[in-house]
């Protein structure tokens, strides 16, 4: 097999065998095949696309690139969860201790976040004394014992992914639809979970700014997962504006405590208990979604799922009492309101340009190597639709600096108010199951 011949079969839109796609990356991540070469492939699959086949192949040689983890020792249906990421997306702090108290085990490989706010392990350091170095083992003794923990991800789970994803950055090919579905299936596979729900969010804050997109993308991923014998299914939800209220570390673990005592925001309550429904009923600890998500409100309702996560916390060094002194919890030196300069509606607010905001404050990394500030952070004051009147806070800054005059000018052009009443944007868009 020559890897010229193979970009020229893509090339002129001809379908890869399995042999030949296993080739391609097994070389790509050995160093036979250079970059050059795989630049022009990559490219040759941006604009001919790859079957349903092809991509469930594709998906599976990064998957056998590297390490898969083995959670066959973790008793019952393994569920994980992935959002396309977006700006507050607070989801993943709260669904963990939502579904593992009605069982459902909860073992999460959680990365560090590159963008507006830190990832899930991020967030959770702000909890004194979390830590997420612990042994495989530990890992699933602790899953066992508390459906629930939060691993850092593997140094060698899928390679060819993480090598062709910085290609792919470099060579303008990264809005590939099957490359983008294969490149998140393929951690996810990797792993070890039997089924996936996926949290594929459109709009300004979102990697999929349209709906059309965020359909076609969560449908490739469907269609991989089930293809490759993982249950797998899909809800595409707005991030026109930022998810719940808080964008920032702390911040948004005191929002996740909030959520699960049943006093979070509308809209985090709205999503976690979708996805938390399909969490459940795919691990089939509930017979219909309806049952699934009567069983989620009735554990927020008695306190269980807060004493699962204080359980989780404590289980990896957490200080469990931030539970009920979020006080204790990293707190910023100036808390700064941003006032309305006018009466009217929220029309609109720009989520990716509020991720920035807070981005800048030290909430978020703009790269690998940027310190994260935990304390710091946004909290809105109002959503699309809110009526505000002039002088009424529209936003609460959180800063560890006293100089924040070119936040708030980021935030005032970023947030519109307009004279007509305006509706709030639809949460969510619909499900794909098959």
């Amino acid at each position: 097999m020559r890897m010229v011949d193979l970009i020229e079969k893509k090339r002129d839109g001809h379908e890869l065998t399995t042999e030949e796609i296993q080739f391609i990356i097994k070389g790509y991540t050995e160093g036979t095949i250079p970059d050059y070469q795989m630049s022009a492939f990559t490219m040759a699959v941006f604009f001919q696309g790859m079957t349903e086949r092809e991509r469930a192949d594709l998906t599976m040689a990064m998957v056998e690139s590297g390490d898969q983890i083995d959670l066959s020792a973790i008793e019952g249906i393994k569920v994980d969860k992935h959002s396309t990421g977006g700006v507050g997306d607070t989801t993943t702090l709260v669904l963990g201790p939502l579904v593992a108290s009605l069982g459902v085990p909860v073992a999460k490989m959680s990365g560090r976040g590159l963008g507006h706010t830190g990832g899930t392990i991020d967030k959770l350091e702000a909890v004194p004394g979390f830590h997420v170095e612990i042994e495989n083992d530990e890992f699933i003794r602790l899953v066992n014992e508390n459906k629930l923990a939060v691993i850092g991800q593997s140094g060698n789970l899928t390679p060819a992914d993480k090598k062709l994803y910085a290609l792919r950055d470099v060579t303008a090919t990264v809005n590939s639809i099957p490359l983008i579905a294969s490149s998140i299936m393929s951690k996810k596979i990797a792993a070890g979970a039997n089924a996936i729900v996926l949290d594929v969010k459109t709009g300004a804050g979102a990697f999929m700014k349209t709906l059309e997109e965020a359909k076609e993308l969560a449908q490739a991923m469907v269609n991989i997962g089930n293809n490759v014998g993982r249950k797998t299914m899909a809800v595409i939800s707005d991030m026109s504006q930022p998810l719940g209220y808080a964008i920032g570390n702390a911040l948004e673990v005191k929002e996740a405590i909030d959520t699960l005592s049943g006093k979070g925001p509308k809209d985090l309550t709205e999503l976690c208990l979708t996805l938390g429904s399909h969490m459940v009923y795919l691990a089939e600890k509930a017979d219909s979604l309806e049952e699934a998500r009567q069983k989620l409100q009735q554990v927020i309702e008695d306190g269980s799922a807060l004493e699962t996560f204080k359980k989780f916390l404590q289980a990896q060094g957490g200080d469990p009492s931030v539970v009920d002194h979020p006080e204790r919890l990293p707190q910023a030196k100036y808390v700064v309101e941003l006032e309305a300069k006018e009466d009217g509606y929220v029309s609109e607010i720009v989520a990716d340009e509020i991720g920035t905001a807070a981005m800048l404050l030290g909430a978020g990394r703009a790269t690998k190597e940027s310190q994260i500030d935990l304390a710091v952070g946004l909290v809105l004051r109002k959503k699309i639709g809110d009526y505000v009147q002039k002088g009424e806070s529209l936003v609460t800054i959180h800063s560890n600096f006293e100089d924040i005059e070119q936040i708030k000018q980021k935030l005032y052009n970023n947030i519109r108010i307009s004279k007509e009443k305006v509706e709030a944007p639809t949460l969510i868009y619909g499900e794909i199951t098959e």
